[in-house]
Order: structure tokens, then sequence, then C-alpha cells
């Protein structure tokens, strides 16, 4: 397989500079805008379906939890997506062309499942397909911003744009989906979902339209770190001895973990403090809209603090976050409550996202972003499952804050076990650290 496009231009290069503030801004612009415009397709279909199920078909927590464990299986394998990144070019465009050919897909398939019947069969069938051509282009995404966020010392940059702009449509989603799934009802359940289905095939086909794009702020300032000789086998090797990975991984999880937050938290809402779809969708846009805040600020103190100064503190506001949820029986209060709650886990939201760019080995940036996310559905199930259990067990929401603030604050020791060399410096300074499994003392400030 050929290498990818975007790695091409300044074949050779190794020295890392600090871009100028015109081009790093058009880089954001650049990432903010698929990463807004890939969203909305996900949140438009996934969060009615979520509804139509619970609803409509009448599912319980467990079987609503299972179905969502079934759709995420492509996701499971998120890093065979990211390696497929790093090593195919799709018509010699590398992620240019991953974007343009799998948002064309996934546009076919939403129009051939907007005229299917909206039923069990056809939804877990949609999320599945749909799944796959989301993850190649998110891999196409995340590696490209994973490689200039390494190659220009804007890591934690890119990590507060990524957070920001991705929480976009999952605000814009989440009050859409409220009211949308008024069309999964009755007898407007099949022209709810034709449409619903059709909405989301527009959009994917503006997301292939977004690859024929070539800013040359973006792709004039990154270069090759895969040779293009270089057997599979030896780039799968490279990878899983590459140590540095693991501490961030475990990290990632360890936050992303959260028993209770999904499927629980959806039935204590709205059975015990009787929300509607829309107050419930709401709920969760103030949490996500509060987080943006704090990665706003991250982008802005990650240029004047070390990595691990922003990892701790990060951390400790992030503990209470989940408490208030102890305390709040009534929907006003709960719903004054989202977005401070949101506000307190931004920073270290952010804060992780950059640790595990940092950790990526040089060419294999998709592989590592993916391997991430990958983790990540199978831990935020594994966790939706926990808490799901413990609430039909004890018929008790508390029990689900308790273990999500636990497993929050294992989070503190797990920072030990990061390479001191990677998290010692802000954004603008290069850390020669973590090569190749090895935490390198020596610290180099950028050109």
């Amino acid at each position: 397989m050929a290498a990818a496009e975007v790695l091409e231009p300044g074949l050779g290069a190794t020295s890392p500079a600090v871009l100028g503030s015109t081009t790093r801004l058009r880089i954001v612009l650049y990432f903010g805008g698929l990463l807004v415009l890939m969203g909305f397709p996900e949140n438009v279909i996934n969060i009615p379906i979520g509804f139509f199920l619970k609803n409509k078909l009448h599912l319980a927590a467990h079987e609503l939890a299972i179905f969502w464990s079934i759709a995420a299986i492509p996701t499971y394998f998120a890093v065979a997506f990211g390696f497929a990144r790093d090593v195919w070019s799709p018509f010699g465009r590398g992620d240019r062309g991953l974007i343009m050919m799998f948002g064309a897909l996934g546009a076919v398939l939403c129009a051939g499942f907007a005229f299917a019947p909206p039923v069990y069969a056809t939804f877990l069938a949609a999320a599945l397909m749909l799944s796959a051509c989301f993850l190649f282009v998110r891999s196409a995404l995340r590696g490209l911003i994973a490689t200039i966020g390494q190659q220009h010392a804007m890591s934690g940059q890119v990590s507060a744009a990524f957070s920001s702009f991705e929480a976009v449509p999952v605000v814009v989603g989440l009050l859409a989906g409220g009211l949308l799934s008024n069309l999964l009802e009755g007898d407007k359940a099949a022209q709810g979902a034709h449409t619903l289905f059709l909405v989301g095939g527009v959009l994917l086909v503006l997301v292939a339209l977004y690859g024929v794009l070539k800013p040359r702020a973006v792709f004039d300032n990154v270069h090759r770190e895969r040779d293009a000789a270089a057997r599979l086998v030896d780039d799968l090797k490279r990878l899983v001895r590459h140590t540095p990975i693991y501490p961030a991984l475990l990290i990632w999880l360890l936050w992303q973990f959260v028993p209770g937050f999904g499927t629980p938290l959806q039935y204590y809402l709205q059975d015990t403090l009787k929300f509607s779809d829309a107050q419930y969708t709401a709920w969760f846009a103030l949490y996500f809209a509060g987080a943006v805040p704090g990665f706003v600020l991250y982008g802005y103190l990650c240029r004047r603090f070390a990595l691990r100064t922003l990892l701790v503190w990060g951390t400790i506001l992030a503990l209470p976050m989940m408490l208030p949820l102890l305390i709040l029986h009534q929907k006003i209060g709960a719903l004054a409550v989202a977005a401070p709650m949101g506000a307190l886990g931004g920073m270290g939201g952010a804060a992780f996202f950059d640790l595990i760019i940092r950790s990526c080995p040089k060419g294999l940036q998709g592989s590592m972003l993916m391997a991430a996310a990958g983790a990540l559905a199978i831990d935020g199930q594994l966790g939706n499952l926990l808490g799901t259990t413990l609430y039909d067990h004890f018929h008790n929401f508390t029990v689900c804050v308790i273990a999500m603030t636990v497993t929050n604050g294992l989070i503190l020791p797990a920072i030990l076990l990061v390479p001191r060399g990677l998290i010692a410096t802000p954004d603008g300074v290069v850390s020669v650290a973590a090569v190749d499994g090895e935490d390198a003392a020596a610290i180099t400030p950028a050109l």
C-alpha cells in the first residue's frame, strides 16, 4: 500500500518548528470545520434511535445497553482503521482520499436505510455499517491532527481545538435529537426514520466534498515519518513495543470508564426525575457545552505550564464533578448544575487527549489515536454495563456516582507511570522523550 499523500511534503524534515499564529489558526479552522461537519450525521441519527428503542420498542435499561454494545463492534477494532490510515492512500490522496471515499459510501448507505422499515434490525445494521464509514474518516482526521501536533509542538493546542469543535455537533445533536425523537413515534415512525437517514446522507456528501479541499497551511506543514518501504509486520511490532502508549491509554480508560453515565443516567433522569426526551437531551447539551470553556482555557494554559502540571490539576478539578447528582432530586436543580459539572471536567479531558497525542509513535499516529478510540468503546461499554448492573441491582443512582468518582481518582497515581520527559514541557517546547519506548531526559527548545 502506498504511503499517505498527507505525509509526502517535506520528506526527511526532522526539526520541529513552532508555526506562526496565522498558520496555526488556519490549521485549527480546517480541523474544526471537518470535526463539526462529520459530527452531525452520527448525532442526528443515533440520538433519536436511542429514544425510539426505549420509548416505542420499550427496551429495558440493560437491553438498550446491549444494543449499543453490539452497535459499537466496529469501534472495538478501531486500531485496524487507524493502521489502514497510516499505510493506505486511496486515490493517491492519503487522508483526503479516505475522507472522500468513506464520506461518499456513508451517504449511499444512508440513502438505502432511508427506505428500510424502522425496526430493531434496521437500526442495528445502520449503526454497524455507518460506524465503519465514520471510523475511516475519523482515523484520517485524528491521524492528521496528531501528526501536526507532534511535528510542530502544538499537541495541547490541537487537543483543545479538537475537544472544543467536537463538542459543537454533540450539543446541537442532543438538542435536536430530543425534538426529532417525536418523529419516531406512532404512525410517523417510518416517515421520521426516512427523514433522519436522508439528512444524514446529505451531511455525509458534504463530508466527502470536504476531502477535496487541500489548504496549504495544513498540507504543506507535515512530513513523512513512516518509511514507505517498511513491512506491515514491522510497523505492528513498533506500535506494540512503543511503551509510552500504555500509561496514556490507562489514563484515558480510567477517564472514560464512568460507570453509570450512559444508560443508568438516562433512566435516572427520565424515570426518577421525570425528564422528557427534550429535557434529558438538554441536560447533556448543557453538560457538554459547559466543558468548552475548560477546553479553551486549556488551549491558553498549555503554552505556559508543563503537561504534567495540567494533568494533575485537571484530574483534581474533575474529581467532584459527579457529586451534585447525589443531592439533586428535582429537574430545575439537575439542569442548573449540568454546565458547571461539564466545566469541571473540561481541562482534564483536553489534557488527557494531549497526552495521547504526545505518546504516538512517529508515523503511526492514526493507529495510536484509533487504538484509543477502540479502547474507549470497549471501556465505555463495560462501564455502561457495570453501571447498569449496579443501577438495576441497587435501584439507586448513588452507587453509580461513587463508582465514577473512584475511577477518576485512580488517574492521579496512573500519572506517575508516564515517562517524565514526555510531560515535562509546555506546548511550543519540543520534548525529546519516549522515543522507541525510552524516557529521554533531553529537552530541546523549538525553532
